[in-house]
């Protein structure tokens, strides 16, 4: 098969998201969803450097370029996204692929690529940050069978939730995303975190949840929205993206019963792959709280190619510092929010 790589933005492209249903290897990330998203909450720049064979995607890395006057010029596939795998048929010679990359990311001045995912296109090359735990649900028909292969843990906190009379509401509508918001502002100000800006959750809702790509998951207690998580969806596969509460109602189980009730709803519209995103691994609560619903656990590895250096280099594992999150817990949330709007673009 002859290479010849085209740079395709996903957003000027009418059938772009039903050729990506042409490879098998899609995911959510990769759509013009998610791609209307990074580009109208940031302004970042698609290149998504594709090769199309008949009326079939066999290879596609998608990169949206980052300009920023903190951090530089680079290529990122994806910004804020869990992973994104390329996708490159075996008939394909991966080098190929990566130096027509290399070869624009050297004329566009940027510093570096970052790669969310692997595949085999890396596979002898060092990974940059460590790894992820990626933990995926495989939905089947039957709601009791699912239920059943989760860890007692998990059924019994889905069973307390149901009990004292708490209600869950699958919600596609701006008002609900707007209660998910206000509960992700407590939640991101407990753990010392500056919220994602206003605008960003603004896109979302445009670009994936009024385009029936997505949906809020929101359980109440006496008619207060006490929990809630955001799930993006593509072909048939969903994604756990965002989760927020009220700590004041966690012995409740608010979160158990929202996420429960989601996966339903994948079941019953027939989706057939449940993925609860990335975890960090010294984050082992919230592993082990992705491995009581009886999931398939991988690990995901990030890389990043250094132009100047030609080089895969390693680092560490991007994040906010201890240091920074005890000074963030002391901060008012309109001040969290304020530094959310003013840095969110530049630090991923």
């Amino acid at each position: 098969m002859s290479i010849k790589l085209e740079i395709i933005d996903p957003l000027n492209y009418p059938t772009w998201d039903e050729l990506l249903l042409s490879n098998d290897e899609y995911s959510f990330f990769q759509t013009s969803h998610w791609a209307g998203v990074l580009h109208g909450a940031y302004h970042f720049k698609p290149c998504y450097f594709s090769l199309i064979h008949g009326n079939r995607l066999v290879a596609l890395i998608p990169l949206m370029e980052i300009n920023s006057i903190l951090t530089g010029k680079r290529g990122v596939s994806l910004p804020f996204t869990d992973y994104c795998e390329p996708i490159v048929s075996r008939e394909i010679e991966t080098k190929v692929v990566f130096d027509f990359i290399k070869e624009y990311a050297l004329k566009a001045g940027w510093k570096y690529i970052e790669f969310r995912g692997a595949g085999r296109l890396f596979q002898d090359s060092p990974p940059h940050a460590s790894w992820y735990y990626k933990h995926t649900l495989k939905l089947k028909r039957d709601e009791d069978q699912l239920f059943s292969s989760f860890k007692g843990n998990t059924q019994r906190n889905i069973r307390r939730a149901a009990t004292v009379g708490l209600e869950v509401r699958i919600d596609n509508s701006f008002d609900a995303l707007m209660e998910f918001y206000r509960l992700n502002c407590m939640t991101r100000e407990e753990h010392g975190l500056p919220p994602q800006p206003f605008y960003f959750f603004r896109k979302v809702y445009d670009h994936v949840i009024s385009m029936d790509h997505g949906f809020v998951s929101l359980a109440f207690h006496d008619g207060k929205a006490i929990a809630g998580a955001v799930y993006f969806h593509f072909g048939g596969r969903a994604i756990y993206k965002y989760g927020a509460s009220d700590k004041a109602y966690q012995h409740l189980r608010p979160n158990n019963l929202a996420m429960w009730e989601a996966i339903k709803w994948y079941c019953r519209n027939g989706y057939k792959d449940f993925c609860f995103g990335r975890t960090e691994p010294e984050n082992a609560g919230l592993r082990q709280f992705k491995k009581g619903w009886g999931t398939d656990e991988t690990t995901i590895e990030y890389f990043r190619y250094d132009i100047t250096k030609n080089a895969f280099v390693f680092g560490y594992r991007s994040g906010v510092t201890k240091v920074f999150k005890t000074v963030f817990k002391r901060m008012p949330l309109l001040l969290l929010r304020a530094i959310g709007k003013a840095l969110y673009r530049h630090v991923d």
